[in-house]
């Protein structure tokens, strides 16, 4: 299967020269993909193109997108959640966040996930593979399309963890920037952290995509280690100081600070104790803290914290110098927990 989506204009324009084509002709497979964004994405409706080239190219197993839409969940707050199909009749999840100003794409970047972090749905099954670059691009332009405005913003925070697919996650990430013309600024990349891979990303990222804009996320959750191994059973794998001490490396070779995403869970790290625990572990670096209100799912006991103790959790934080905001939770009527929609559409 070739997928021409990802593809540099340059690229496009060797694919037109190798069919005997001008240059000209592979910009207008970029204009069409990139710039139109168009809802219909058969080669066969590229109209500009000669009738011989698109057959050929159709022929040859080209495409420009692989997935197809299941289902579409639409919240009251607007949210749109898609559950979409793979080539390989696997599933995957993404997210349309919107505002007045922006939308945001929350993306997967794999097909299930191997973390298994017991507050997520995603990793009930295990991992079932990565993504392409082409698939991970494609997720955007259905929220697009589905959605009738263009995306502003991305988040990595869908199914899978992206550090475990890396080289197409910065692919995807060039692409994203080059292409679909969002700045590196505006992309999050979510990581439960695997050993080696932070400084593996920093690196990577000089060499793929020539710098190193984009936030890094670490999915925390936890201040301490013992609590961290509780509800994140990778995390014995991963000492929390470590972890600490790959952030600000990263700090020191990109000049980008870290975000800290704390799901709040209720008598499990929403003490006060906790926040000091957290304050102590962060200071002395650039870094943010989300607080993260729990969307809760029914295969787990785990229960969101009160508005009270998120407030005095956020308080507490904020009297000891640690940069931290509260991050509502959307889509909560509609199956928004990352793997919701797939584990419910597979049990039906």
């Amino acid at each position: 299967m070739k997928n021409l989506l990802g593809s540099s204009i340059k690229d496009l324009e060797n694919v037109a020269l190798d069919y005997g084509q001008a240059a000209f002709r592979g910009r207008q497979i970029y204009s069409w993909i990139y710039n139109y964004r168009n809802k219909n994405k058969n080669i066969d409706q590229i109209e500009v193109l000669p009738l011989d080239f698109r057959k050929k190219l159709k022929d040859d197993g080209f495409k420009v997108s692989e997935l197809i839409i299941k289902e579409r969940n639409l919240a009251k707050d607007g949210t749109l959640k898609l559950l979409l199909s793979t080539n390989d009749n696997e599933s995957i999840e993404c997210v349309g966040i919107p505002t007045e100003k922006r939308l945001t794409a929350c993306l997967s970047s794999q097909v299930g996930c191997p973390m298994d972090c017991k507050f997520c749905a995603t990793g009930k099954e295990g991992l079932k593979r990565s993504l392409k670059a082409s698939e991970i691009l494609d997720q955007i332009l259905f929220i697009e399309n589905e959605m009738n405005r263009r995306v502003t913003n991305i988040v990595f925070m869908g199914m899978g963890e992206p550090l475990l697919n890396i080289d197409d996650l910065l692919l995807s990430i060039r692409s994203i920037n080059n292409d679909f013309q969002i700045s590196q600024r505006k992309i999050t990349v979510s990581t439960v952290a695997v050993p080696k891979m932070i400084s593996k990303l920093s690196a990577k990222s000089f060499q793929i995509l020539g710098n190193c804009q984009f936030t890094l996320a670490i999915s925390l959750h936890a201040s301490n280690q013992k609590t961290r191994e509780t509800i994140i059973p990778s995390a014995k794998n991963y000492e929390i100081k470590n972890i600490i001490e790959d952030c600000k490396r990263f700090v020191r070779e990109t000049g980008r600070r870290v975000s800290f995403e704390y799901l709040m869970l209720s008598g499990v790290n929403d003490k006060l104790e906790h926040a000091y625990e957290l304050s102590n572990l962060l200071k002395g670096f650039q870094c943010h803290v989300n607080l993260i209100q729990y969307n809760q799912i029914e295969e787990v006991e785990f229960q969101r914290t009160s508005i009270k103790n998120l407030q005095l959790f956020q308080s507490r934080l904020e009297n000891n110098g640690i940069a931290v905001s509260i991050r509502k939770s959307r889509g909560l009527d509609k199956n928004a927990a990352c793997g919701q929609l797939r584990q419910n559409a597979k049990n039906q």
